[in-house]
């Protein structure tokens, strides 16, 4: 497997690598407890398997049911487009010895999709996001108006963040130590700005007050390392976020002027006087003149 994708995630989807625990999640998730007796079946796409296409976490119920969960620290608008994705490439791997040319029906189990969200930026306790959301509009080529979308897909978003969604965070022991965990990284990290000893000083205190203290006992090296690859891969996305946003607004403010420019010297070309020509566009008397 890919080294970076082993360390991206692997905090969160190695702690529910577990068909017990996946029960107890799908009971804070779904509302459902899931008798002993029904089979859960690990089912999660990994890079190894699949170039480019993997998830987080993916479990089958006793074959009728495939629940799909993502973990984010941001909100992907093109969430809904993954799953499509992840759900294509799960489905493709239940068939794979059946041939779905034949007259025979192929059963396959019913989907249901998540993302658990703990990042920073404000967001609702839930939230649908749908695939139709980033449909393209046909009427915009003159086509009728369509009554609903042939295909669609629904995800549930839930903030899991230490405070929200309680009824569901209560559901799972496992799932409220995890929002513990991570508020309390970040509440180390923001006493000092040292990340290392930020996740150090939150394993060892997470130990210390039984949250998740023999997971953490048992991987606390690994976990340490993980967490560290995640904080870091985050700081990277922001820091070119903001320069993609600077960059913007350098290219705005460029477009901008040329298009002053041009207003300016279109109007002097009408006779306007240089006092008109500024007060129309902002440009200065000698930037004017210069016309």
């Amino acid at each position: 497997m890919n080294a970076n994708r082993t360390y991206k995630d692997s905090v969160f989807t190695s702690l529910f690598n577990d068909s017990d625990l996946l029960r107890e999640l799908y009971y804070a998730l779904g509302g459902v407890k899931l008798p002993q007796d029904i089979p859960i079946s690990i089912n999660t796409l990994e890079y190894a398997l699949v170039r480019d296409i993997y998830n987080d976490i993916s479990f089958i119920v006793g074959s009728k049911l495939v629940v799909l969960v993502e973990h984010q620290s941001t909100i992907n608008p093109n969430i809904a487009l993954r799953f499509l994705m992840y759900t294509s490439e799960s489905y493709k791997k239940m068939v794979r010895e059946k041939n779905i040319y034949s007259g025979s029906k192929i059963s396959i189990p019913y989907p249901e999709f998540y993302v658990l969200y703990n990042g920073i930026d404000p967001y609702p306790d839930r939230e649908t996001v749908k695939l139709s959301d980033l449909y393209e509009n046909p009427q915009d080529l003159g086509f009728p108006e369509k009554s609903h979308p042939l295909l669609d897909l629904e995800v549930q978003v839930l903030n899991i963040n230490e405070g929200r969604n309680r009824e569901i965070v209560n559901r799972c022991k496992k799932l409220s130590e995890y929002s513990l965990f991570i508020a309390k990284v970040r509440e180390f990290l923001d006493k000092n700005d040292n990340l290392l000893k930020a996740i150090r000083d939150a394993v060892k205190y997470c130990q210390e007050h039984d949250i998740l203290k023999e997971y953490l006992e048992k991987h606390e090296t690994e976990v340490i390392n993980m967490l560290f690859y995640e904080y870091n891969q985050e700081l990277e996305r922001e820091v070119i976020r903001e320069e993609a946003i600077e960059k913007g607004v350098a290219i705005g403010l460029e477009r901008g002027y040329k298009e002053k420019l041009t207003i300016a010297r279109n109007l002097l070309a009408e006779g306007s006087t240089p006092e008109f020509v500024q007060k129309i566009t902002g440009l200065s008397l000698d930037e004017i003149a210069k016309l």
